[in-house]
């Protein structure tokens, strides 16, 4: 899965087979910048902070978020230090497009999490950990096989005993165990770093918010489902992210941890219908229409209101951030 999706997103605009929340409304970009504010301010509004993005896509969040940053919060704009973890030459090419404009020093490209430059640090990972390569274990009545790919089929391999987050799980034989030992690496570093520096890190993906278990790995291509195995490199691979092994691992290293919650109840919590309501209001019928539908579309129970989740990461000094009320 690794070499697929670094093939995928290396040679292919991504955008091509899945929308992601900031290409469905400004506001999304908005709301997160404002939640980036809030947290600034608590933080003790330092003179500098790494305004951090991990998987930026083409930019469009970031740009929103600092667009409102600037009307909302001037300091809070002018002390931000953009970063963005991408490896993707092409997709680093429109988030400078995106971003031309917006910013008084250039941001800084980065390929990994563990490579950002240490301060105090807010950071957005929108669907960014469902992209990272999962692991699958097959429960047998005496341990544990391993999923593997060879010669373009599934193969089992004897496996081994599952991390101590994802051990008390009741997998009964013949059912899947999925774990990303790189999201759980990934929030392991951003929470000692947050923990040392200060800050926060904010989590919008899918998957559930309770323990479980299951085989969920998927493949899209041109917007519909695929076979994960067919066309290699072709295809977004992705799997529900495992919100309550990442909680523990975050809690381990140190940090405080807000939500999950559902998407839905956060961007309502932070005002995302009075805000589209205020641009509806400046345009004609029918993208004020577009502009209901795409907060309908970002908050519905049954659309990606419920099925997307929000975690925050905090700094143990911090009060609670905005936002996980529900």
């Amino acid at each position: 899965m690794a070499r697929a999706n670094a093939a995928y997103y290396a040679s292919r605009d991504p955008f091509r087979d899945f929308i992601t929340a900031p290409e469905i409304s400004q506001v999304f970009g908005e709301l997160l910048g404002a939640w980036a504010a809030v947290a600034w301010n608590a933080m003790g509004s330092p003179a500098r902070v790494l305004l951090a993005e991990a998987g930026p896509g083409r930019g469009t969040l970031m740009s929103d978020a600092l667009r409102l940053a600037r009307r909302v919060s001037p300091s809070f704009a002018a002390a931000a230090r953009v970063h963005l973890v991408e490896t993707s030459l092409r997709l680093r090419q429109a988030q400078a497009a995106a971003l031309a404009g917006l910013l008084a020093d250039p941001p800084c490209w980065h390929d990994r999490i563990d490579a950002l430059p240490d301060g105090p640090l807010l950071l957005f990972g929108n669907e960014f950990l469902d992209a990272l390569p999962v692991r699958q274990l097959l429960r047998r009545p005496g341990g544990w096989d391993e999923r593997f790919v060879l010669n373009g089929r599934f193969v089992l391999r004897d496996g081994p005993v599952p991390p101590a987050p994802l051990l008390g799980r009741a997998v009964a034989p013949g059912e899947v165990l999925e774990w990303n030992p790189d999201a759980m690496d990934a929030v392991r570093h951003l929470a000692g770093r947050i923990v040392r520096d200060g800050g926060a890190a904010l989590l919008l993906d899918y998957g559930p918010d309770r323990p479980g278990h299951g085989d969920t790995l998927q493949a899209l291509r041109d917007g519909k489902p695929c076979d994960p195995l067919d066309g290699p490199g072709t295809a977004d691979l992705t799997a529900h992210v495992d919100f309550p092994a990442l909680a523990g691992v975050a809690a381990e290293a140190g940090a405080r941890v807000q939500g999950p919650v559902g998407q839905g109840a956060f961007l309502s919590s932070l005002g995302l219908w009075p805000r589209t309501e205020q641009l509806a209001r400046q345009q004609p019928p029918e993208q004020a229409r577009a502009l209901v539908d795409a907060a309908h579309r970002l908050s519905a129970p049954d659309r990606m209101g419920r099925l997307f989740k929000v975690m925050a990461v905090r700094d143990p000094r911090l009060p609670p951030l905005p936002g996980f009320e529900a």
